[in-house]
């Protein structure tokens, strides 16, 4: 089978940029697309081609007529969903193939994507499902029953089986085709070094419940690791790339597999830089840990802390507190580990908020701060709390660079704040 699977241009809005003429709050994503490349790794029985859109934006119409799959596959995030039911319609009005969707936000929201030229979703992760799903239509049989996977229907509601997700669907022995981006790989770079990157995944969802992470529909809230062996395997893959951002939600969640890959990366002596996301409280009560990882190449850490007075952090269900924030902050900063400190604001956020925010950035010396607007993914503890306050539904604007319920100051104040918080504090980042 001909198999095409498609990453979404860049295709998220901005009220700043368009209302304000403040274009610095504009995301742009740029980054292999390691989901597509895992699920073609497990294809490799099949002609399988990947389109970057967001390296080539007007590929499309070209790849279908030269390529002619039998078969589309597209994943993307919440504020590519429009852009993905865009390009599924284009597929369907130029060939016969079948359209399959998943990703974050199809995971989340199936029902969004139930429309005539979307024939499959993919619930979850769908390295194995996926190829279960092509085994099946190969075959001639229809794909539904297989659990994880949606069959689209006229009129019906997104219907199908949960998948019991397990060490199974990581197919650990098969590894992602990184080869099938090559012809992109000058444009996978950590721009503010001018540093080529290279993505591997270690571990799949996460075992916390943050109100505003939607990170449990991937697996259905479990914690899945692959094998020590795997995920060196997968940094091998990678030889001429001197920095792996591990993309995992939370790479040291469990601290015995954490520590025992970390014995392994030092003594395998790769010659890597690692980035990776690590709780506050996990580098709290494991500094030892983080040393370990020191020596076998972290470079930094992003690092959640989102708020900095304590009944905001519970109000996310964060699990930690400003005394453990700052605790780690001191210790990374004795280890040498650079710090990423995400953090997020609130629509309701007032010009004192904004004064604190900063205050908390200069005096703990955090790095490079990654500021975003607290915003209600569908799917999310978050999204069913404040569903009746949301005034902004179009899923463009889901960058989290935008506020989608109302802002407490004045709208534009708010975002010029915004704008200028970034740039003070970006002013002296490094990593």
């Amino acid at each position: 089978m001909k198999i095409l699977l498609i990453n979404p241009p860049n295709s998220g809005r901005s009220i700043p940029e368009e209302e304000y003429g403040i274009d610095s709050l504009k995301p742009i994503f740029r980054g292999e697309p390691l989901a597509l490349e895992v699920l073609a790794g497990n294809l490799r029985d099949h002609e399988v081609l990947i389109l970057d859109l967001k390296v080539e934006p007007d590929g499309l119409a070209a790849t279908l007529a030269a390529f002619g799959p039998d078969l589309v596959g597209i994943t993307g995030m919440t504020c590519e969903a429009n852009a993905m039911v865009a390009l599924a319609r284009q597929v369907k009005e130029s060939c016969p193939a079948w359209v399959v969707v998943g990703g974050i936000h199809a995971s989340n929201d199936p029902d969004f994507f139930h429309l005539p030229a979307i024939d499959y979703i993919v619930i979850g992760l769908g390295k194995a499902s996926f190829r279960q799903l092509i085994m099946a239509l190969a075959e001639g049989e229809e794909g539904g029953a297989i659990p994880g996977i949606c069959q689209v229907g006229a009129g019906k509601r997104a219907h199908y089986s949960p998948r019991p997700f397990s060490m199974a669907d990581l197919v650990d022995d098969v590894p992602p085709a990184y080869e099938l981006v090559q012809r992109y790989r000058d444009h996978y770079v950590l721009t503010s070094l001018q540093l080529d990157m290279g993505f591997v995944v270690t571990a799949f969802g996460c075992p916390f419940r943050c109100h505003f992470c939607c990170i449990k529909g991937l697996t259905n809230g479990r914690y899945l690791s692959h094998s020590i062996d795997t995920v060196l395997r997968d940094i091998s893959l990678l030889p001429d790339i001197p920095v792996i951002r591990l993309l995992d939600a939370n790479t040291f969640a469990n601290v015995e597999h954490a520590t025992r890959l970390g014995a392994a990366l030092k003594e395998a002596d790769l010659q890597k830089q690692f980035l990776a996301d690590v709780r506050s409280d996990t580098v709290v009560k494991h500094p030892e840990l983080m040393v370990a990882w020191r020596e076998a190449g972290l470079r930094a850490v992003i690092v959640g802390f989102e708020e900095i007075d304590d009944s905001s952090l519970s109000a996310m269900n964060k699990a930690s507190s400003v005394a453990v924030n700052s605790e780690a902050i001191r210790i990374l900063h004795d280890i040498g580990i650079t710090i990423i400190g995400d953090f997020i604001i609130s629509p309701s956020y007032k010009q004192s908020d904004f004064d604190r925010l900063e205050r908390y950035i200069c005096d703990h010396q955090v790095d490079l701060p990654m500021i975003t607007v607290l915003t209600p993914l569908p799917g999310t503890a978050l999204f069913a709390d404040m569903q009746a306050d949301i005034t902004i539904h179009n899923l463009d604007y889901y960058t989290l660079t935008n506020a989608v319920t109302p802002t407490r100051l004045a709208e534009k104040d708010f975002y010029q704040r915004y704008a200028a918080l970034l740039k003070m504090s970006h002013s002296g980042a490094r990593l």
